[in-house]
């Protein structure tokens, strides 16, 4: 094994969390961090380049291209869990949605016992985070590394959809993550002068220039080292050779919800059972590394358009797409700019729900599933989102192999409530669908088809051809109770000089999409670290 040097730091992955981390504790010029990548550089263009996303959902350059397991609660498929395997992780190949959650969300993880996770507590998190194109206020930051905006130009679809919201009767909103979420408006982006703000670019990028960080990519993690019950570095693959690292105060995992319970139960961190199935010695029996895995299960309703105004007909044209690239060389607009939705609505399908359960979305352009080439008609997708699922899964090791991924069962539907929730949300977006406003740009409802009216044969639908939103969390929960990982510090329990700060940590998933909270995350994350390290 070739030493590799002694950190201060060590952080393991180079996504949302890993970027932001790099950067704030390198950031007083005090300690000296290591951060290692998997992946490779963000140098393709199309990662920056917004409409980019659809190029990456199955490039194993840039993802990971993790499967789960056979869903029996969804026509027993394998369903596509992509991840960012690369400088800025997902970050660098998502859909750009800004979204930080609901208010309560994270009351709930303090009235869990998470101590300092109330919205008051991390509200300022958001805004120190946040370059807010329409200027700093109570909800929002200016001049922060991670820029948000307003899409470039609005579109038709999107003034139709929201109209259709006006005839349902439902509020507008012109900013989600404000003083409530509830209603419909157009979405805000991570862009900055048209082009992706990832965790790379926006926290990585200048914090690279400082002599105390090192970056080391195609560095796939092995196993975090122990000196007893207290970690002190890092193995590592790199072109076959093995390399370790050592960390003179923390080892920081941030791999997120996928490879962060990964490397700890191949460390020796994690149910005991399992660990010893596999001959790993066991650092710390922690029976909740790898459970409690979330995301957002999602019904995409396709319509096929009366007019050729969707992104479809721009990829399908050889004219509209060269008349594309030059408005966004040109000026930094057009379709090459956009995020994957464009405007949203948060409604509550159960009548009982204290807020918003359901998130509809409409975005101008169809495919038969995520990752395919766009139908050649006109289309566009209505999509109904489950934002609280109460069915939980597991990330689990499948061997000692590092390189082996691991076993990823959601369990998505298991739960009679995220079933009946999910279905009034598919039914409440068809309402719009049926506003005069929408009406005159639908030709025919495409998937599922008009055919497709009772509960029966929607809950069909939903477990046939229903998606996720790729937002999994929730594998090293932070709490006190038995099942938790770590602390509300993000200490992993049981060990010591250990962290994980990722979207893993999680106790629930969060109402809305998760870059902007790992973000958050790892900016109070790092806000611990260094007040931990200089009480030392």
């Amino acid at each position: 094994m070739r030493p590799a040097g002694s950190y201060d730091f060590i952080v393991v992955g180079a996504g949302a969390a890993g970027c932001v981390l790099a950067n704030r504790l390198t950031a007083s010029g005090r300690h000296s961090v290591l951060l290692l990548e998997a992946g490779g550089e963000d140098s393709s263009p199309w990662i920056h380049i917004p409409l980019g996303y659809g190029k990456h959902f199955t490039n194993p350059r840039v993802n990971w291209l993790y499967a789960s397991e056979a869903q029996a609660g969804a026509g027993n498929r394998r369903i596509a869990q992509p991840r960012g395997k690369v400088l800025g992780g997902s970050s660098s190949i998502n859909g750009l949605l800004y979204i930080r959650g609901q208010h309560e969300d994270y009351d709930r993880w303090r009235d869990l016992g998470n101590a300092g996770w109330g919205y008051a507590d991390v509200l300022p998190y958001f805004r120190k985070s946040e370059d807010q194109q329409r200027g700093a206020d109570e909800y929002h930051g200016a001049g922060g590394p991670l820029a948000v905006c307003d899409p470039p130009q609005p579109h038709p679809l999107a003034d139709a959809y929201l109209a259709a919201a006006d005839e349902c009767g439902y509020p507008r909103n012109a900013d989600f993550n404000g003083a409530t979420q509830e209603g419909f408006g157009y979405n805000q982006w991570t862009l900055r002068k048209g082009f992706r703000s990832s965790a790379a670019t926006a926290y990585l990028r200048p914090a690279r220039r400082r002599g105390d960080l090192t970056v080391i990519t195609r560095a796939h993690a092995a196993r975090i080292l122990f000196s007893g019950t207290r970690a002190n570095g890092v193995e590592y693959s790199r072109a076959g050779q093995l390399s370790s690292a050592t960390a003179r105060c923390e080892v920081i995992v941030a791999g997120g919800s996928f490879n962060s319970p990964q490397l700890l139960q191949l460390s020796g961190v994690g149910p005991a059972a399992l660990l010893e199935s596999f001959g790993i010695p066991v650092v710390a029996d922690l029976p909740g590394v790898g459970m409690n895995l979330q995301d957002h299960y999602t019904a995409r309703l396709v319509y096929e358009c009366t007019e050729p105004i969707t992104l479809n007909d721009v990829v399908g044209s050889f004219t509209k797409s060269l008349a594309a690239a030059l408005q966004f060389a040109l000026f930094r607009k057009g379709p090459l700019t956009m995020g994957a939705s464009y405007a949203t609505g948060f409604i509550r399908a159960d009548p009982a729900a204290a807020t918003p359960d359901i998130q509809t979305s409409m975005t101008p352009f169809s495919t038969d599933k995520a990752g395919d080439r766009l139908h050649r008609f006109p289309g566009f997708f209505l999509a109904a989102r489950l934002l609280r699922p109460e069915s939980r899964g597991s990330v689990l090791i499948r061997s000692a192999d590092p390189l082996q991924p691991p076993s990823i069962q959601p369990d998505y539907l298991s739960s009679e409530k995220d079933c009946a929730v999910l279905l009034a949300g598919v039914k409440a977006t068809r309402r719009l669908a049926e506003t005069a406003a929408l009406r005159r740009y639908i030709a025919r409802e495409y998937d599922p088809g008009d055919s497709c009216r009772s509960d029966v044969e929607l809950l069909d639908f939903l477990r046939l051809r229903g998606g996720i939103a790729y937002h999994p969390v929730g594998t090293c929960k932070m709490g006190n109770d038995p099942m938790a990982v770590v602390d509300e510090r993000l200490r992993v329990r049981g060990v010591a000089g250990l962290r994980v700060v990722d979207a893993s940590i999680m106790p629930t998933l969060v109402s809305g999409n998760t870059f902007a909270p790992t973000v958050m995350i790892a900016e109070k994350g790092a806000d611990m670290i260094l007040e931990d390290a200089a009480a030392l």
